[in-house]
């Protein structure tokens, strides 16, 4: 079996597992197992890949495959995957891992809960290694509809209106998405759904373009909280279980950029070059507007996940400005914000189960309380914030270096006003930070819980040291992008 089909086999055998277990242990160490195969197989793959660049492979795509599904539409099961690809299911194994050990104290369903969290990931390692259109469609299909259960049962506050506003409006891009690949397939001349074949094949009419084009973005974009579609993700965020915002921030949103980068852009660059600034305009709001919302936020999660629609929306951003350094910060910007998002959700999540509370206003003095928790969220803090040395400062400061590369007066303007993007996260973490851990605690209370456990610490430390290691060694993994990045771009331009 290609050791791609591993990724969303793996999954499936783990739910297959968890149907047969019958106490909570041996759900764990399912779960557990399970988790860690999928981190060794993703470290194998990046070994082989990089292995395989070293020794001179130039094909765009690596261990290909491709069966035949339904000969009369030409859909296959084909897979593949360049520098991106294998960033994106590294993380996605991280994340999968981590939350495993976020939901270890889970009490409600834990083999119910556990099996909709495994068809999740499912979808989301099989939408990172499809190079078909439709089988693309079909794993992102997979890993959008376990979102509503997992929220809307598992979930806290206002979890059946959160899960079903995120339903719906998914649902609603889903259906863009779809007319605007079957546009696709059909202007390319109805001969393949391979995206290499489709983009090699280069014959869709500027025409038919600039129809699919808008439809492809936004049917991606919603999922990657693009202005105005993004209402349902702090609702999302805020009801959702610890481990679920993890994966959904984590690695649910990257399906939306990487979708509108690997898809829209590539398949589409004629419309791509003359409808970019109207999405550039939108996701410069997203920064802007995301970054002040989280200033006005009293709840942790909203807080976090406004963040997000900020964040998110420098991913969306740089693959808008069509050059090679903008789109490697884009898929470093992926990876940082899964990272420190998967970190601060499982943080809060952690702090919410003690306190039983996430309004800022009522929290303070935790770092007497819980250093170890408060440490991770300072961490975290300065990660998203940008403090060089972590993440999130080598995946912002290429996006807006690629950005300012174009010498125009218009992408110029939107650059700096991303920029401001920067103070204003500052403005909100350090609020929050200073807020729940200094001070003093008022709730006397909350004086007497405890800190970090096992599981909560083994989480924290794999992303903490994530982070950390991206932020001071991002070479390896830029350069793995590098060259993928570099070919769509190249495509995009030509």
């Amino acid at each position: 079996m290609n050791i791609l089909s591993l990724f969303p086999a793996v999954p499936l055998v783990m739910m297959l597992g968890l149907w047969l277990s019958k106490s909570t242990r041996q759900i764990h160490t399912v779960m557990v197992a399970g988790s860690s195969l999928l981190v060794a197989l993703a470290v194998v793959l990046v070994v082989q890949y990089l292995g395989l660049r070293g020794a001179g492979e130039t094909a765009q795509m690596l261990f290909t495959e491709s069966r035949v599904w339904y000969a009369p539409l030409n859909i296959h099961y084909a897979v593949g995957v360049d520098g991106i690809s294998v960033a994106m299911l590294l993380l996605s194994a991280v994340i999968v891992f981590t939350g495993t050990f976020a939901s270890w104290q889970m009490k409600t369903d834990v083999k119910a809960y556990f099996l909709w969290f495994c068809l999740l990931s499912v979808g989301v390692f099989g939408f990172f290694i499809s190079v078909d259109l439709f089988t693309m469609f079909l794993f992102y299909e997979v890993a959008l509809i376990p979102m509503y259960l997992l929220i809307g049962v598992w979930g806290s506050g206002r979890k059946e209106y959160a899960a079903m506003k995120l339903t719906l409006m998914l649902m609603g891009g889903s259906a863009l998405l779809l007319i605007g690949i079957l546009g696709i397939y059909f202007g390319a001349g109805a001969t393949t759904m391979n995206i290499q074949e489709i983009a090699a094949l280069n014959n869709i009419p500027v025409a038919q373009q600039r129809i699919w084009f808008p439809l492809v973005f936004v049917g991606f974009g919603v999922l990657g909280a693009l202005f105005p579609f993004h209402t349902w993700s702090p609702d999302g965020h805020a009801s959702a279980p610890t481990a679920v915002s993890m994966l959904h921030a984590g690695v649910l949103m990257k399906l939306g950029g990487y979708g509108c980068f690997r898809v829209a852009m590539y398949l589409l660059p004629e419309a791509a070059h003359e409808l970019s600034w109207v999405f550039i305009i939108l996701t410069t709001i997203s920064v802007v507007y995301g970054a002040f919302s989280a200033c006005v936020q009293t709840d942790l999660k909203y807080i976090n996940a406004y963040s997000s629609v900020s964040h998110c929306g420098l991913v969306l951003f740089a693959v808008l400005m069509m050059n090679t350094t903008a789109g490697t910060g884009a898929v470093l910007q992926m990876l940082s914000h899964g990272l420190m998002t998967a970190l601060f959700f499982a943080l809060i999540g952690m702090i919410y189960g003690r306190t039983h509370t996430r309004d800022i206003r009522q929290l303070g003095g935790l770092m007497k309380v819980m250093p170890f928790l408060a440490v991770g969220y300072v961490i975290a803090g300065l990660a998203n914030l940008g403090l060089p040395g972590l993440s999130g400062f080598v995946a912002e400061m290429t996006i807006f270096n690629g950005a300012f590369m174009n010498a125009d007066t218009f992408h110029r303007v939107v650059t700096v006003i991303a920029c401001t993007s920067i103070v204003i996260t500052v403005v909100y973490i350090l609020r929050v930070v200073g807020k729940i851990l200094y001070g003093t605690c008022d709730n006397p209370e909350h004086l007497k819980l405890s800190d970090a456990t096992w599981d909560e610490r083994l989480s924290v430390v794999c992303l903490v040291v994530a982070i950390a290691g991206m932020g001071l060694a991002p070479l390896w993994v830029s350069d793995m992008i590098r060259g993928s990045v570099a070919e769509i771009i190249a495509h995009i331009l030509s």
